[in-house]
């Protein structure tokens, strides 16, 4: 289906399986495994969002700080020519790396 669920933060996976004749998904980019399901398109959000619910309240209850999606850092490997060049050019510019991919990434995402 190829769209993400999104409450309170968090981001759930929309899948679908004929064999069973349901929709089903997981929470994604933490690494706690957090699944739902639901026969309807309505019946897979309402479940998603309940799981978010029931996620954050027992890590509450349990005195776990939730995970948050994606903590804003990874690692990227792009290949040796690539790693040059991007540093050569952050180089030239007088910026880090980091700055560098992050104009890139906002720059690709429409974000800047």
């Amino acid at each position: 289906m190829g769209s993400l669920l999104q409450h309170r933060g968090y981001y759930g996976s929309i899948e679908a399986s004929p064999e069973d004749n349901c929709l089903y998904g997981k929470l994604q980019f933490i690494k706690a495994l957090v699944s739902y399901e639901g026969e309807t398109v309505a019946q897979l959000s309402e479940a998603f969002r309940s799981a978010v619910d029931d996620y954050l309240e027992t890590c509450q209850q349990l005195g776990h700080i939730p995970e948050v999606s994606c903590k804003g850092s990874f690692n990227v490997r792009v290949g040796h020519d690539l790693h040059l060049a991007a540093s050569v050019a952050a180089s030239e510019r007088q910026i880090s790396l980091n700055d560098l991919t992050r104009q890139a990434l906002g720059a690709f995402l429409q974000l800047a």
